[in-house]
């Protein structure tokens, strides 16, 4: 109930106040667990991402948010999993793939921290291993006008339009054993191919509504 509640306001807030707009949501498993895989410019990117589906979702977050008995307590409620930045943290990815055999979709964002920029950063592994690890597919998400939030049109400054592209499900077999290096970075080169379409059409989109180009800053 309580991430039912504050992703209910969140998202309502985001429709209001940057026009949130989702394309392709029906490509989210509606069943069964999942890896959904967003872009990352924005630290607004965590609650936006939450925007494509009303499953609960656990979320890899930065070990950084959990500063105070304020935010520690928000963030155990909502069950995210705390994560070193230089992507080597593997009790998180334990937990992560504990939740995953237990039937749970997580949020993993596999350039690892925030990014500039039209161009993905390099990705981690985390995403492709887990999903080799326990045979559940990787739902690329593009999520564009969050990198500039306030764009200028017509001289006046405004906040941009969000928009969020889904886009098709990779679906991964399951591996046994030890998973080759070769089969993650094939699923890694798939899911970077595959998240930058999503994220080049999300930023196109965003520049349409909010009227200006990609990327066009205050």
């Amino acid at each position: 109930m309580f991430y039912t509640f504050w992703r209910t306001v969140i998202v309502a807030l985001a429709r209001v106040v940057f026009g949130v707009q989702v394309r392709g949501r029906d490509r989210v498993p509606k069943s069964g667990n999942f890896i959904l895989a967003p872009s990352h410019r924005s630290t607004l990117d965590i609650p936006l991402a939450a925007a494509v589906t009303t499953r609960r979702m656990r979320f890899m977050a930065k070990r950084e948010l959990w500063h105070g008995k304020f935010w520690s307590w928000v963030f155990d409620e909502l069950r995210a999993v705390p994560v070193d930045r230089d992507g080597g943290d593997r009790a998180a990815l334990r937990v992560l793939e504990g939740a995953l055999a237990e039937g749970e979709p997580i949020v993993v964002f596999p350039e690892g921290t925030r990014r500039e920029g039209p161009e993905l950063g390099q990705l981690f592994s985390g995403a492709a291993y887990l999903a080799l690890k326990q045979g559940v597919p990787i739902v690329p998400v593009g999520i564009g006008g969050s990198e500039d939030i306030v764009v200028r049109r017509g001289g006046i400054p405004r906040f941009s339009r969000v928009c969020i592209v889904v886009g098709e499900p990779i679906l991964c077999v399951r591996t046994d054993g030890t998973i080759k290096r070769s089969a993650i970075t094939a699923t890694n080169d798939e899911l970077r191919a595959s998240l930058q379409a999503c994220f080049d059409d999300a930023r196109k989109w965003s520049a349409a509504r909010s009227g200006g180009q990609p990327g066009e800053r205050v």
